[in-house]
């Protein structure tokens, strides 16, 4: 019993009674998937709810004394429907009572949204006849609501070392007064890496939908190539640049000390899905191009000034102004006169006319130029640096399919290359570049 594989299984996997039924084969199959992390149930199909948002939705309604019968009956039945199917008889409608009156007199948004994975884990725990830890007893929050990993580590550590099996719910933890605080959605990929963080765990399995890792997003690529290993660093730049699969905080939890991630596909247990590791540099790849990923929906400010370049401090002024706006930058390509600052539409678009006021004041540019419906693409491998023209036939690849470039960012190590294009552009671009290194 020495060795330790976690288990994550996303809401797709834990969507009905044949999931959970499928979810038990998995587990019970190897021995030594001791901890398992659920996340709350997903949709059955296209017309359906995800429970998390019918959860928040209760907590909006009832934040405005609106009443959450009609909305949380349908959080009551799927967990009764599936309950019953199972033959399970743990007092599901006095746990779901109980919640039911919590949301109704005032209980936080983060509390709410948690029930779905905290209700999940229970059940779960009870058909696989595990124990049922619950994860606010495990994860640790700061006041500022950021992750504690080292006192997680050690809560973690000390409650499960007498613990063989355990079913722990995903999402959300605690801090320090016992109030619960949630991770971003998609959170529970972060519990289950935490976890194998603190118990040392051999492999974090991440059970999902999807047979691993496609060089490119299905609903735009009919059929993409799946990849059979990735590197850390490559799949962190395809999750922050949107592709799906994996919460990409995911990583840090475990990246230092090499636990290797498995995406496995729930429905096709018998795929071996995508090795995520920490050297993936010591396998053997004939691929250039591990994945392209992208978003929509940025803006570009661009800034002109003579001797730009020759002004000290001209950089951090501009950085400071976006700061002080809460405006992250995504990139910032420069010239010898000019500086672009590419930012989230979202972020900017209430505060553009403010932004360019203060850039003028500290800054004193030429002039300022923004524009919007911008997407970004990137195109990432650790086979670039191998090969040269990789960059050649991704220009070209988009100046055949008629797609104009508005800009071009790549890293000294060549791991990525990211691309600036017209919204429009978007799914006809990442198609023709998908199509230039697969034919």
């Amino acid at each position: 019993m020495d060795e330790i594989i976690v288990a994550k299984f996303g809401g797709n996997s834990l969507a009905d009674s044949n999931q959970f039924q499928k979810v038990k084969k998995i587990v019970t199959s190897d021995k030594r998937r001791r901890y398992i992390i659920p996340s709350a149930p997903g949709k059955r199909n296209k017309e359906d709810h995800k429970i998390t948002d019918l959860l928040y939705m209760c907590h909006q309604l009832a934040s405005h004394n609106i009443n959450i019968d009609e909305v949380f009956s349908l959080v009551e039945n799927r967990y009764i429907e599936i309950c019953r199917k199972l033959g399970l008889d743990l007092g599901i409608e006095e746990i779901l009572n109980e919640i039911k009156l919590e949301i109704q007199e005032g209980a936080s948004r983060d509390y709410t949204a948690s029930r779905g994975e905290y209700i999940n884990g229970i059940i779960l725990a009870k058909y696989l006849d595990f124990e049922f830890v619950d994860a606010k007893d495990l994860i640790l929050f700061n006041q500022d609501g950021r992750l504690d990993l080292e006192e997680t580590k050690r809560k973690a550590r000390e409650r499960l070392k007498d613990v063989e099996y355990a079913v722990i719910p995903g999402f959300y933890g605690a801090d320090k007064d016992g109030q619960i605080v949630t991770f971003s959605r998609g959170g529970s990929d972060i519990t289950g890496s935490i976890i194998a963080r603190a118990v040392n765990s051999i492999l974090y399995e991440n059970w999902t939908d999807v047979s691993g890792f496609y060089m490119a997003d299905p609903r735009i690529v009919e059929n993409p190539r799946s990849i059979e290993t990735v590197s850390y660093k490559e799949l962190r730049e395809l999750s922050y640049m949107g592709a799906p699969v994996l919460h990409e905080e995911s990583i840090f939890p475990i990246k230092e000390v090499g636990i290797p991630i498995n995406i496995r596909n729930t429905n096709k247990p018998e795929e071996p899905g995508t090795m995520i590791v920490s050297d993936a540099e010591a396998i053997d790849t004939n691929h250039i191009i591990t994945g392209i990923a992208g978003k929509k929906d940025f803006t570009v400010l661009t800034i002109d000034k003579t001797n730009m370049t020759e002004e000290k401090g001209f950089i951090r002024k501009l950085a400071s102004v976006l700061e002080s706006n809460d405006i992250t930058i995504e990139h910032l390509p420069t010239s010898i006169d000019s500086v672009s600052v590419i930012v989230s539409s979202s972020q900017l678009d209430s505060k553009l006319d403010k932004v360019k006021e203060e850039i003028r004041i500290y800054c004193r540019p030429d002039n300022i130029e923004a524009y919007s419906n911008i997407a970004l693409i990137a195109v990432v491998g650790r086979g670039m640096k191998n090969k040269k023209g990789t960059s050649a036939r991704v220009f070209t690849a988009l100046a055949n399919a008629g797609i104009n470039i508005r800009m071009i960012s790549q890293g000294f190590r060549e791991l990525n290359i990211i691309i600036g294009i017209e919204n429009d552009d978007f799914e006809e671009a990442i198609k023709a570049i998908y199509d230039a290194f697969n034919k």
